[in-house]
C-alpha cells in the first residue's frame, strides 16, 4: 500500500513523501495513528493543501521536545531492586518503571516514547533512549542496584558484580589434593583414623 508520510518515521522517510508499505503496518500502525494519508489523488490535494500547517505544527512540537531534551540531558534514574548473588533480578525494569521514576522527577514522559528493546534484568548501569518527537531523541542512563549504597558505587563507575567476585588471597585457603575422590575424607595415614583439624 502507498502512503503518504504526515510526519517523520524511522527507517521510512520524512514529512509528503510517498512511500509503499505493507498493509499490515499502514492499517494496523501509520493510518490509526496519524502518521500518514492513504496515497489516492483525493489526499494528495488535501496533503498539499495543508502541507503548511502540517509542517509548522511538525516543527512546533519538536521545538517542545527539543526543550524537553535539555532538560533530560544527562539525566541518571536510580531503581532500588532485589536480585540475586549473581546481579540477575528478581523479576525485571520495564517501561513502566522507567516512566515512574522519570515522572517522579519532573520530567514528562510517556510510555510510547521510551525505547526498550527488552526489560532491563540485571544490575548494573543501562543507557536508555527516548524518543520525544521523531526527530529528537535522549539517552538516559538507568543505574539499577540492589541498595542506595551500592548505586551511589555504581555511578562512580565501580563494577559491583565484578568487585563482588574478586579473589580474598588473604584468607584461609583450603588444601586441595587433585587425587582425592569426591567425598573422601581426609585420614591421618599413620594411625588409620581420621585426621584432626
Amino acid at each position: 500500500m502507498d502512503v503518504i508520510l504526515l510526519e517523520r518515521v524511522e527507517k521510512l522517510g520524512a514529512i509528503g513523501d510517498v512511500v509503499k508499505v505493507k498493509d499490515g503496518f499502514a492499517r494496523n500502525f501509520l493510518l490509526p495513528r496519524k502518521k500518514a494519508l492513504r496515497a489516492n489523488e483525493a489526499n494528495k490535494k488535501v496533503f498539499e493543501a495543508n502541507r503548511e500547517r502540517i509542517v509548522a505544527d511538525n516543527a512546533a512540537r519538536r521545538t517542545d521536545a527539543e526543550t524537553e531534551a535539555k532538560t533530560l540531558e544527562g539525566v541518571s534514574v536510580t531503581l532500588i531492586r532485589q536480585s540475586s548473588n549473581t546481579g540477575q533480578l528478581y523479576g525485571s525494569v520495564a517501561v513502566r518503571d522507567l516512566v515512574e521514576a522519570l515522572v517522579a522527577d519532573g520530567h514528562k514522559v510517556d510510555k510510547s516514547q521510551i525505547a526498550l528493546d527488552r526489560p532491563i534484568k540485571s544490575i548494573g548501569l543501562h543507557e536508555v533512549k527516548i524518543t520525544l518527537h521523531p526527530e529528537v531523541a535522549v539517552t538516559v542512563k538507568v543505574n539499577v542496584a540492589r541498595s542506595p549504597e551500592e548505586a551511589e558505587m555504581q555511578a562512580q563507575g565501580v563494577d559491583v558484580m565484578a568487585s563482588m567476585f574478586e579473589r580474598d588471597d588473604a584468607g584461609f585457603t583450603e588444601d586441595y589434593d587433585p587425587n582425592a575422590e569426591p567425598g573422601d575424607i581426609a585420614r591421618d595415614d599413620a594411625n588409620g583414623e581420621e585426621a584432626q583439624g
